[in-house]
């Protein structure tokens, strides 16, 4: 059974890993509106693994005998001046949501809730992956700034990884 502590901060966690998928939602609109297709697919692919993430969650709170209570997802942001503020949004929001775990880790670890702080192992090594991938796509969109030709060469070794790899860059 979970405590009341941590019910809600996982509740809250679910709330977050949905707004990740709307963020990601949101670049991909974005992107798809500066026709580059290829950052458009790969960010809409990340953004059904940060549902996926929330579902996860959303199962174990069930799996516990807790009670899942889901918020509005707030509305992200929707434009931006290029495509590296974009990435680096993302990478920002990645860096906060790798916090959000490690509180949650740490407070799991606080209340003796073993299988709370087994479950979010996996969630601290994605977040691994997530921050690494986000901060080398930052980079390289990045590099190539003022670049059509380098920002079109990236776009197509984005449209190439689109939905399969899911998180790598």
């Amino acid at each position: 059974m979970l405590s009341p502590t941590i019910q809600k901060a996982l509740n809250e966690q679910i709330h977050a890993e949905f707004f990740s998928s709307y963020l990601y939602l949101a670049v991909a609109a974005w992107f798809n509106d500066q026709h580059l297709d290829g950052f458009a697919a790969w960010f809409e692919a990340q953004a059904k693994e940060e549902l996926e993430h929330g579902i996860k969650l959303f199962h174990h709170i069930m799996d516990r005998g807790g009670t899942v209570v889901l918020e509005a997802v707030d509305k992200p942001k929707a434009g931006w001046e290029n495509p590296s503020e974009a990435v680096k949004a993302v990478l920002e929001h990645e860096r906060y949501i790798t916090g959000r775990i490690n509180a949650l880790a740490d407070l799991a670890t606080k209340e003796n809730d073993h299988a709370t702080a087994v479950f979010l192992h996996w969630y601290i090594s994605e977040q691994v992956e997530e921050e690494a991938t986000a901060d080398r796509l930052f980079n390289q969109t990045a590099m190539v700034e003022g670049s059509p030709n380098g920002l079109l060469m990236l776009d197509r070794e984005l449209a190439g990884r689109g939905g399969s790899e899911g998180g790598e860059a």
